[in-house]
């Protein structure tokens, strides 16, 4: 039995290495919590927040966040006994959707209770292996060349695939000129929702590029446009902003919606609707892939102990800690080697938090001891 004594919100702001540019926005830094969990025994468990400080990916914010743990989930845990983690399901169904700030708390569980079982947190989740193949996620860049030296880089670092943010003002040229200088790279493109409908005609050219998938091209909610997209698409669309819920992954299946889904840990609300996905689409011959948020270490490990169950049928986004942060929150930090990421077989996410780093990078913290709230 798990009684969370004391939580800690861990404000952070962390200034990107390079900005990051898609369809939608330019990101230069993560804005983020990281949980601490404190239980009856003195263990502790770690969460992190994904969601970015403004809503262009999806409602949640950071803001948001803080908001739902504080007042709801927060004092939920704490009048709790867990006996698993999947009784947060239960314990937080009176909180509709946020599953961002619901995966924020229940990842931190999941952590703490794999301490508790003294076993790391892949091989509790029901993972398969230790070692992830991982790529390379490359935002838009300002000229050609800026774009083939992100690539060339990334690939000499060991990367096994390159994704590509694409709008409809940056897609076609760039294809042509990647395979131009790189005819077989395993290679796919991410839209984030920059099309519609009537763009169908100009998706179908993405046929001639040979690509592993185009990720998200419609809108979040447009599953019958979708349907009708890979209808005439030989690409196999993934979908990764439509899939918050297993609900989700229903319709897309039911409706032919797409042939790959991207589940992202924090997007569906942590782990247990997570492996509900991943099981639904393996029964339903879907193979889905792990999705990056930009997170910080602890985050970036709990998506890649998630990328170990069996149906991760491709490289995961989350790679090296260096690619993003100039310091990472964790010790020692996440590294690439020959294209993969080894997991560490210590309890938990197999890695002690640095703290030296974290407080250089920490704005405020927060401690909920029970029903006192210390600032």
């Amino acid at each position: 039995m798990i009684q969370i004594e004391r939580v800690i919100l861990h404000h952070v702001h962390m200034p990107l290495k390079n900005p990051f540019t898609n369809s939608l926005t330019t990101v230069t830094d993560k804005d983020l919590y990281i949980i601490e969990l404190v239980d009856q025994d003195g263990i502790r468990g770690y969460g992190e927040t994904v969601a970015f400080d403004s809503p262009w990916y999806t409602e949640e914010t950071t803001e948001t966040t803080r908001v739902i743990m504080e007042q709801h989930l927060i004092p939920a845990l704490q009048s709790a006994s867990i006996v698993h983690p999947n009784d947060l399901v239960t314990l937080f169904q009176h909180v509709r959707r946020h599953q961002m700030a619901k995966a924020a708390i229940e990842t931190a569980v999941w952590d703490l209770y794999a301490k508790r079982q003294r076993k790391p947190l892949y091989e509790v989740i029901g993972g398969v292996r230790s070692q992830i193949p991982v790529g390379a996620t490359i935002g838009m860049q300002a000229t050609d060349q800026h774009l083939l030296e992100k690539m060339q880089s990334a690939l000499n670092q060991g990367y096994q695939r390159i994704k590509l943010k694409v709008s409809p003002q940056h897609d076609l040229h760039t294809l042509e000129l990647v395979r131009q200088h790189y005819p077989d790279l395993p290679l796919m493109v991410d839209a984030n929702s920059a099309y519609r409908v009537e763009n169908i005609d100009h998706l179908k050219k993405f046929d001639e590029y040979q690509l592993m998938m185009i990720e998200q091209p419609f809108a979040p909610h447009d599953f019958v446009d979708h349907a009708k997209l890979q209808e005439k698409l030989k690409t196999p669309i993934c979908l990764d902003e439509s899939i918050h819920t297993l609900a989700d992954a229903k319709t897309a299946i039911a409706l032919h919606s797409c042939q790959v889904m991207s589940i992202k840990l924090g997007k569906v609300g942590g782990f247990t609707h997570a492996i509900q996905i991943h099981d639904y689409c393996a029964a339903h011959h879907i193979p889905v892939w792990c999705g990056g948020m930009l997170e910080a270490g602890v985050g970036r490990l709990q998506s890649l102990a998630l990328a170990t169950l069996e149906n991760f049928r491709f490289p995961a986004d989350p790679g090296a800690s260096s690619r993003y942060w100039h310091q990472d929150i964790i010790d020692p930090e996440v590294t690439v080697e020959n294209g993969h990421v080894q997991l560490s077989k210590m309890p938990g996410i197999g890695r002690e938090i640095n703290w030296d780093v974290l407080e250089q990078y920490r704005i405020q913290q927060i401690v909920h001891q029970k029903s006192t709230r210390l600032r």
